[in-house]
């Protein structure tokens, strides 16, 4: 069945009207499964605690790592500012022998190279000639002493003239002074030592005929005390002057093995002047050697201390690090944290430690390995630094300049 719709000019159109179809009944509405649901609720809590998952194991990738490192206490005790030095050493006392008379050498008492003490016999000259010579002027010192008595005798009798008084009496004390410079000169002839020390190697033999015109006998150095001569830098001498004078002024002396203690002694001379050319101003200490380990000549190394720091704070040298902002060391918290402290070092001493003038204090913990990877604030691991056994020679290492 259609509409018909007149188009005004006698035409007209029929349009179809849609059918409407009817349906033939309601759809049965359809149920979910008990079983389905169960299954859609495990799957979901499984998804969900998978998810839960992964975060933790996000969380636990993007925190950094616990480093491990190794830390030491800051220490406190007095230690020393000083200047590293090379240097030498030389005889505290040195004896060219001699003769005094001329005469044959008729023995030699001592081993080339042995040491002597003063008043030991070295060398024996012939004394005969010289014992024949006191012998006349003791016989005429007697005469002449017998002379005087004579003639004083007659003296006090007025039997003689005052003059030949006085000859006698002058006659009298020229034959004994005669007689003594004789005894001086057979003396003479049994050469001693003058001080203590180490005899050198002889230059003359048994039968050499030597007198005063002749060279040395042999040479003796005295070796305990022994000079230690060093120099110290022109641009060190405001920190020298600044102390020099004061009671902590020593100087240490190591052999250049480091196979013995060092010899503290005391400053005995710095000269007045600087030398030309080279900028430096000489220096001598006194040192002990009591048992003759140092020698004349040799290098040794020398430490010049010129005062005492008391109470110095010391870290391992390790532990401190270098920024763009400065020198800076990592200092260990309770909760095994860590915190950058910027620090002003001092000189280095003995044991690779270093002084600490600013920035830490005692008993406090700083890190001395595993710096690389920190950061203020990280987690570490704190194991026990173990610091080496200092060498003997690391007492005089490289130069190291005292700061004010």
């Amino acid at each position: 069945m259609g509409i018909r719709i007149d188009s005004g000019n006698g035409a007209a159109t029929e349009v179809q009207e849609p059918r409407r179809v009817k349906a033939a009944g309601r759809k049965k509405q359809q149920r979910i499964p008990r079983w389905g649901m169960f299954l859609f609720v495990l799957l979901a809590a499984f998804a969900v605690a998978r998810t839960l998952q992964r975060g933790v194991e996000q969380q636990k990738t993007t925190q950094p790592p616990i480093r491990p490192v190794l830390v030491a206490k800051v220490i406190s005790k007095d230690v020393p500012i000083y200047l590293d030095e090379i240097g030498t050493c030389a005889a505290y006392e040195t004896v060219l022998v001699q003769a005094q008379v001329s005469g044959k050498i008729l023995a030699r008492h001592f081993q080339d190279g042995a040491d002597v003490k003063k008043g030991d016999l070295l060398f024996t000259i012939d004394p005969a000639p010289f014992q024949a010579a006191l012998d006349q002027a003791k016989a005429q010192a007697a005469l002449d002493q017998v002379t005087l008595k004579r003639q004083a005798d007659l003296r006090q009798r007025n039997v003689i003239a005052p003059q030949d008084y006085d000859t006698a009496i002058a006659n009298a004390q020229k034959s004994q002074a005669a007689a003594e410079a004789a005894q001086v000169n057979l003396d003479y002839c049994f050469i001693k030592s003058p001080i203590n020390g180490r005899i050198g190697l002889r230059n003359v033999d048994i039968g050499n005929l030597v007198g005063p015109s002749t060279g040395s006998l042999v040479t003796i150095q005295g070796l305990d005390p022994i000079y230690t001569d060093f120099t110290v830098a022109e641009t060190d001498l405001a920190l020298v002057r600044k102390y020099l004078g004061g009671p902590n002024v020593k100087v240490q002396t190591w052999s250049p093995d480091a196979k013995i203690a060092p010899r503290t002694g005391d400053l005995y001379f710095i000269d007045t002047a600087v030398q030309p050319g080279s900028g430096t101003v000489k220096v001598r200490a006194v040192t002990p050697n009591p048992d003759r380990a140092l020698w004349p000549s040799e290098f040794v190394r020398v430490r010049f201390i010129l005062d005492q720091i008391k109470d110095a704070k010391l870290v391992p040298s390790q532990a401190v690090q270098i920024s763009q902002s400065g020198p800076f060391v990592f200092v260990l918290k309770p909760d095994n944290t860590v915190d950058l402290r910027p620090v002003k070092p001092g000189q280095r001493q003995d044991g690779d430690l270093t002084v600490i003038q600013g920035g830490v204090e005692a008993d406090e913990t700083v890190v001395v390995t595993g710096q690389l990877a920190l950061a203020p604030g990280a987690k570490v691991d704190p194991k026990p630094y173990d610091a080496p056994q200092a060498a003997a020679s690391q007492g005089a290492s490289a130069v190291s300049r005292g700061a004010d």
